[in-house]
């Protein structure tokens, strides 16, 4: 097997196994069996809740069998993605690792390490027979990814725990103490149809590919670009035109990688469109030269002309709210330096079932930024007369400087890696305040190894990294 020449077997293998399991966002029903057979096989006593989160209870062991229980967290969920070329089936298909001794990858979709190492972390600490710790409680929820629904719908009554290790982080050596909230914001449009002039009509294909994409809330500090609002910066130039089909971005916690837009124009504005095409491909390569490398800008002139398209004031009117929606961070903390405050992800656009559609996510430290920012995005729609929802608010976890698991946490840490951690919030949304909110009394802190390009196909993880934080889990453990 691939980990055959590394050093936490249990780990990886543990990993390996989950890996062959489809598990997208709202399908963790294969995961969550797996789970509970695996406990089951292990002599453990487990439990699923009324939403479908896993609880595992492992007894204390090494003279600690009475100590109060730890909870160690994550989730089941992962989020799918694959290059264009690839034909992997995430309903079906088991996720193809591949690992150069250093680093561990998928080969053409996402990995899955967000956060299938928290599960292998957790299954590998509970098997281990030399290990002395206190009575285990390892909590699994679903969908964190869309809407951190198992953490919402967390039975309380099953977890016994005061004390939680989330395992949801992807930076070693950094302590999160908290997280931004979040609200999503959702944008519709009829598609009323027009005849088309077909005699004096051309029609385009727009695409844009290429980017990194990311993480919007660990990356979206990046400067990467996003393909939707790319796509929105060349249509927002051009004359009338018509929109055939939109589709853009695919998760909305995910920044846009590509988007593909479909329109008809007067064959007389053709060179038009050709030109600002290609002044604003020129301009993208200067301004991402470093950033985001990799931008594909290509226009296509189809054959085939369609006899009917979205009418033209509404498809112009959708492609300037896209345009003035703003994307990436808004405001950066002054209580967390080097901190996203608050940030806007234009995350997904679609023309599909008569409808024009677009979807943000918004986020922030500050609850109050959170919702201005949201209204801003509004604004930009409801000016065009289009039709605005605002769903799935979930709140801020706010630091508590006089954290016990904190200070312990850190204490440790140095004491294990003779390096002083950073301890800090995190722009991204973790569990941690949801389930301090449900669980009164519940002190968190949030840890893990480093991951990279997470929510995109080139996300991988760092193998000496995670074997560093398996060995300091057994060391906290040991000494709590």
């Amino acid at each position: 097997m691939w980990f055959d020449d590394l050093n936490e077997k249990m780990m990886w293998s543990i990993f390996e196994e989950l890996s062959q399991i489809p598990r997208e966002s709202g399908n963790e029903e294969g995961v969550r069996s797996w789970l509970l057979s695996w406990a089951g096989r292990n002599g453990l006593d487990a439990k699923t809740d009324k939403i479908g989160n896993v609880i595992i209870y492992v007894p204390g062991t090494g003279g600690k069998e009475a100590e109060v229980p730890v909870c160690l967290q994550g989730h089941m969920d992962m989020v799918c993605v694959k290059t264009a070329e690839s034909r992997h089936d995430f309903t079906k298909d088991p996720i193809e690792i591949v690992c150069d001794g250093k680093t561990v990858r998928a080969k053409d979709t996402s990995l899955g390490a967000d956060n299938g190492i928290a599960i292998a972390m957790a299954l590998a600490l509970a098997s281990d027979k030399e290990l002395a710790h206190p009575p285990l409680e390892l909590l699994f929820t679903i969908s964190e990814e869309t809407g951190l629904t198992g953490a919402f719908n967390l039975d309380a009554d099953k977890i016994h725990a005061r004390q939680m290790i989330n395992l949801d982080s992807e930076e070693e050596g950094i302590i999160y103490t908290g997280c931004a909230g979040g609200i999503d914001t959702d944008i519709s449009a009829k598609a009323k149809m027009k005849d088309v002039d077909k005699a004096h009509s051309s029609h385009f294909r727009l695409s844009v590919s290429g980017l990194l994409g990311g993480h919007s809330g660990g990356e979206i500090h990046k400067g990467r670009a996003n393909a939707i609002k790319v796509v929105a910066r060349i249509m927002h130039r051009l004359p009338d035109f018509m929109l055939t089909g939109l589709e853009g971005g695919s998760r909305r916690n995910v920044i846009p990688s590509s988007c593909t837009v479909s329109f008809v124009i007067d064959t007389e504005y053709e060179d038009t469109v050709t030109s600002i095409t290609e002044q604003v491909r020129c301009e993208l390569a200067g301004e991402y030269k470093d950033k985001d490398p990799g931008i594909t800008v290509t226009l296509e002139k189809l054959e085939e002309v369609p006899s009917e398209a979205v009418k033209a004031k509404t498809s112009m009117a959708f492609m300037e709210a896209l345009y003035l929606i703003p994307h990436g961070p808004q405001s950066m903390s002054a209580a967390f330096p080097g901190i996203v405050e608050t940030s806007n992800n234009l995350a997904i656009v679609s023309l599909k079932d008569g409808k024009l559609k677009a979807q943000c996510s918004t986020r922030s430290l500050i609850e109050s930024a959170r919702n201005e920012c949201a209204y801003l995005v509004a604004a930009a729609a409801e000016d065009f007369g289009f039709d605005v929802r605002h769903d799935g608010a979930y709140p801020s976890w706010e630091p508590d400087p006089s954290s016990a698991l904190v200070k312990k946490t850190a204490a440790l840490w140095k004491a294990y890696t003779k390096k002083k951690p950073v301890v800090t919030t995190i722009h991204a949304g973790l569990e941690c305040g949801i389930i301090n909110s449900v669980i009164p009394g519940m002190d968190s802190v949030s840890i893990g190894p480093n991951l990279f390009d997470v929510h995109s196909v080139n996300e991988h993880i760092e193998v000496a990294s995670a074997e560093r934080m398996m060995g300091f889990l057994r060391y906290m453990l040991s000494e709590f």
